[in-house]
């Protein structure tokens, strides 16, 4: 990851990635754990080399709170799991029908739809497992904590945007509606993300708002972009197929606003992103500079 701010994000990211992956690789059973194949499936898609975004967020949280990464990390791991779960069943041909992801084959053709779909829900039960292992603090029981990971993942947000989506596909929405489903496949996740690092620290109230905030924003920016960057990038420069979104006549920013009016959506969003973090004077500078990579991805 590059920035423009004077904060070196690509050395802090490079370090957070690397503990990210090597407690994963702890958490998750090995390669050869039997049944061989479902345990390989799942490693397939969470080490095919994700830019782990929203549990850099997670440790970056914690930190901006005073808190430890080592207490943040296994809420962070279980984050992981939880999106990547999420984008093993996007890609389904039920769902998305997508080939490739992260440059690499999506799961089910590696493995088939089926080994797919168990794939999935290993890791989603997974993340469960591994949030368990979360210390309680004052002010946050483990079970409060594993809680915001239920609610998230449940039927009324992550799972209610792609419902949402799916439904919506081949129809003309409108702006709110096409927010509603951001707000829950994407920003809701990120924005929980950022909560959970935050109550690993023992946060106070009006910095779990902050970091609440902070996630929302950055959550719906990042999806805009991501809209954007489906209309102005390449397959190759995706990882993904791109131009997938059009050719399934599926609502995006673009489509719905334009792309010069996205563009100045994504800005907005972001600044709302920066404001968020104002509580914490000047002590979520990685935070900050995450908003900025965000937005400054080549369009």
């Amino acid at each position: 990851m590059q920035s423009k701010t004077a904060y070196n994000l690509d050395k802090y990211t490079r370090q957070r990635v690397k503990q990210i992956d090597q407690a994963l690789n702890k958490f998750l059973p090995g390669p050869r754990a039997k049944p061989i194949t479902i345990h390989r499936a799942m490693r397939h898609s969470l080490f095919a080399g994700g830019k782990r975004i929203r549990p850099i967020i997670t440790l970056a949280s914690a930190e901006a709170c005073g808190g430890l990464v080592s207490r943040a990390r296994p809420l962070a791991c279980a984050v992981e799991c939880i999106h990547t779960y999420s984008l093993i069943h996007d890609d389904l041909p039920a769902l998305d029908n997508d080939d490739f992801r992260r440059g690499h084959p999506t799961n089910h053709k590696v493995f088939g739809e089926g080994i797919a779909i168990l794939a999935g829900d290993a890791l989603l039960t997974q993340a469960f497992d591994i949030a368990a292992r979360t210390k309680p603090t004052k002010r946050y029981s483990t079970a409060q904590m594993i809680l915001e990971l239920t609610h998230t993942s449940g039927s009324q947000q992550l799972i209610a945007g792609q419902v949402a989506d799916l439904e919506g596909e081949g129809k003309k929405l409108t702006l709110t509606q096409l927010r509603y489903i951001h707000e829950r496949k994407t920003s809701a996740l990120l924005t929980c993300a950022a909560r959970l690092g935050g109550m690993s620290a023992n946060c106070t109230a009006t910095q779990l708002k902050a970091l609440t905030d902070f996630g929302r924003h950055i959550g719906l920016a990042f999806q805009v972009i991501d809209d954007i960057l489906d209309v102005t990038q390449t397959s190759k420069q995706l990882g993904k197929t791109a131009g997938k979104d059009q050719a399934a006549n599926k609502a995006t920013y673009p489509a719905v606003v334009g792309l010069n009016k996205s563009k100045k959506i994504a800005k907005e969003l972001t600044d709302k992103a920066y404001m968020a973090l104002k509580p914490f004077k000047g002590k979520a500078v990685a935070l900050e500079a995450m908003a900025g990579y965000l937005l400054d991805r080549e369009y």
